[in-house]
């Protein structure tokens, strides 16, 4: 089945977080995602979650990183979420640890995470 809708979770290189904290941090930003978009935009999650909820998890170098995407996004009206850490296991508090970007239009949300690698 070919996708229309996506949502794309951009994960950091550099903070090396076990996969149970990084799991973690991924469904806090998918949540997120889903209930604003849900909000903001019903056509775009209805169909997303028809769809089955499509999810891509991607990776970038740093927390600087975000801030470009998410300003992109923001032009594209496609909700965004930097996901921050409560701090009580492996990170300190406030520490920004994934970003969330969509669901949206795979045409549309691909022209903000398009050319970032997979996780």
């Amino acid at each position: 089945m070919e996708f229309e809708y996506k949502m794309v979770i951009v994960t950091r290189e550099d903070l090396k977080l076990s996969p149970g904290k990084l799991a973690a941090q991924v469904a806090h930003a998918a949540v997120a995602c889903a209930l604003e978009t849900k909000k903001l935009n019903s056509r775009w999650f209805t169909k997303w979650q028809n769809e089955g909820a499509k999810k891509a998890i991607v990776k970038v170098d740093s927390e600087k990183d975000f801030y470009p995407l998410k300003e992109k996004a923001k032009e594209l009206d496609i909700f965004a979420y930097i996901v921050e850490d409560a701090g009580h296991t492996e990170i300190p508090a406030g520490t920004k640890t994934v970003l969330g970007i969509g669901p949206a239009p795979d045409n549309i949300i691909d022209q903000v995470t398009g050319d970032l690698p997979l996780l």
